[in-house]
C-alpha cells in the first residue's frame, strides 16, 4: 500500500510539472524525472521500465519521421505555398478564407497529424494573414488549435493517441472508416459551426489577395514526399502493418534525398525538430508501467465496463484535460485492452477530441501555443477554456451519437 501511494505521489507531481512546466522547463524532463525516480525509489524494476519504454517504439518513430518531413517542409515553404494559394482562392472575401484555411487544416491534420497542423501550419495562416491584411489574426490561427484535435480519428494516422490507444490492435483501415467516419464529419463540421459562429464578429470585412508565391525544385521535392508519406501510410493502415516505420523512414528518406540534392546541412533541420517529444513519450510509458504494476488498470477497467460509450466518453474527455490525452490515452489502451469497440472507439473519440476543452488538453495544443508565442500572439488559458467550453461538449456528443449510428 505504501509504495502504490508512493508511485501515485510520484506520477501525479510529474503530470503537473508537464501540465504546469515550473521554472520554464519542458515537458520531458518532468516525464523523465518522474520515470527515473520510480526506479531509484525501487518503485519499477530497471527491466520493466526498459519494457514499458520499449511499447513506445512506435509512436516514437512515427513522431520522428513526421517531425522531420513537417520541418523540412517548412523550411522548403510548401505549408506557406499552400496555405497562400487558399488565400487567393478566397478571393477577399472572409468567410471564404476561414473556411479554406480550415478545409486545408482538416485535409493536413488527417494525413500528416494533429502535430504537423498545430507546429508548422499555424506560422503559415498567420504569415497568409498578414498578406491578406487581415485585421484580427486570431480567429485564423483558433482553426489550426480546434482542428487539430476534431479531424485527428479521420484515420489512423491523424493522431499519434490513436497509435497509443490502440496499440498493436489497430484496426484496420476498412473498419476504422466504418466506426469513425461519420464521427469525424460530426465532429469537424460542428467545430466549424462553432468557431464561425463564436468569431464571425472578428472577421467582418474584406481582405486582401496576397501575391502568389512559388514552389522551388526542392518545395516540390518535399511535397512528392509529403503525399508519398500519405499513401504509404494509407496502404499500412489498410494492411494493419505498424506505422511507425514506414513514417519514419519516408520522413528521414525524403529529407535526405531533398537536402542531398539542395547540398544543405541536415544541422537546422534537425535542431528544430523537438526531438524532447520522444522523451515525453518514453517518460509515460514508464509511468504507466508502474501504474498497472500496482493494479490501478485493472480496477479502472472493471469501473469502465460498467459505463456505456456516451458516460465513459465524458470521463475519458475530463480526464484527457486533467492529465493531457497522452497518459490518458495511454492509460485508456490498457484499461480498455478487452474491452467491447463501441466502448474502445468512444473512449479514442474522448482522446482526440475532448481536449479542445482546455489548452492543456492535448500536447497538439501546448505545441500549437508555443507557436502562437513566437507570432507575438496570446491567449490565456481562460480565456481558451471560456472558448472550449462552448465549441468541444456538442461536439463531443454529436460524434458519440455518430458513432452509435454506426456501430
Amino acid at each position: 500500500m505504501l509504495s502504490g501511494g508512493a508511485t501515485l505521489v510520484i506520477v501525479l507531481a510529474a503530470l503537473a510539472g508537464v501540465l504546469l512546466r515550473p521554472f520554464g522547463v519542458r515537458e520531458a524532463a518532468y516525464a523523465m524525472g518522474g520515470a527515473v525516480l520510480l526506479v531509484l525509489c525501487g518503485l519499477l524494476p530497471v527491466g520493466a521500465a526498459l519494457r514499458a519504454a520499449g511499447q513506445g517504439w512506435d509512436v516514437a518513430l512515427f513522431l520522428a519521421g513526421m517531425m522531420l518531413l513537417a520541418q523540412l517542409a517548412a523550411q522548403e515553404g510548401v505549408f506557406d505555398w499552400a496555405a497562400c494559394l487558399v488565400a487567393r482562392a478566397a478571393r477577399g472575401s472572409p468567410w471564404r478564407l476561414f473556411t479554406y484555411v480550415y478545409a486545408l487544416a482538416v485535409l493536413i491534420t488527417g494525413f500528416l497529424s494533429n502535430d504537423a497542423t498545430a507546429v508548422v501550419f499555424t506560422p503559415a495562416v498567420a504569415a497568409v494573414a498578414r498578406q491578406a491584411g487581415v485585421e484580427k489574426k486570431l480567429p485564423y490561427l483558433l482553426i489550426c488549435a480546434f482542428v487539430a484535435n476534431a479531424a485527428s480519428f479521420l484515420l489512423p494516422i491523424s493522431n499519434p493517441a490513436n497509435l497509443v490507444v490502440y496499440g498493436a490492435a489497430m484496426p484496420a483501415l476498412p473498419e476504422w472508416l466504418r466506426l469513425f467516419t461519420l464521427p469525424s464529419l460530426a465532429a469537424i463540421f460542428a467545430t466549424y459551426a462553432l468557431l464561425w459562429a463564436t468569431q464571425a464578429r472578428a472577421l467582418r470585412g474584406a481582405v486582401a489577395v496576397p501575391e502568389r508565391l512559388a514552389l522551388n525544385a526542392n518545395g516540390r521535392l518535399t511535397l512528392a514526399g509529403l503525399v508519398m508519406m500519405a499513401a504509404l501510410l494509407l496502404l499500412s493502415s489498410g494492411l494493419g502493418w505498424h506505422l511507425g516505420p514506414p513514417t519514419f523512414c519516408a520522413g528521414a528518406g525524403t529529407a535526405a534525398l531533398v537536402l542531398a540534392r539542395g547540398r544543405q546541412s541536415p544541422w537546422p533541420v534537425l535542431r528544430a525538430v523537438s526531438w524532447s517529444v520522444l522523451f515525453l513519450v518514453a517518460g509515460l510509458f514508464i509511468m504507466l508501467g508502474a501504474l498497472e504494476r500496482m493494479g490501478l488498470t485493472a480496477h479502472l477497467a472493471v469501473l469502465s465496463a460498467r459505463l456505456g460509450p456516451l458516460q465513459l466518453g465524458a470521463a475519458v474527455a475530463l480526464l484527457c484535460n486533467l492529465v493531457n490525452n497522452l497518459p490518458a490515452g495511454l492509460l485508456a489502451g490498457h484499461v480498455l485492452a478487452g474491452a467491447a469497440p463501441a466502448l474502445k472507439a468512444a473512449a479514442l473519440i474522448a482522446v482526440d477530441l475532448g481536449p479542445n476543452l482546455s489548452i492543456t488538453g492535448s500536447l497538439a495544443t501546448l505545441l500549437w501555443l508555443q507557436a502562437l508565442h513566437r507570432e507575438r500572439e496570446a491567449v490565456t488559458n481562460w480565456r481558451f477554456l471560456r472558448l472550449g467550453a462552448v465549441m468541444m461538449p456538442p461536439a463531443l456528443v454529436l460524434a458519440l451519437y455518430a458513432l452509435r449510428i454506426a456501430v
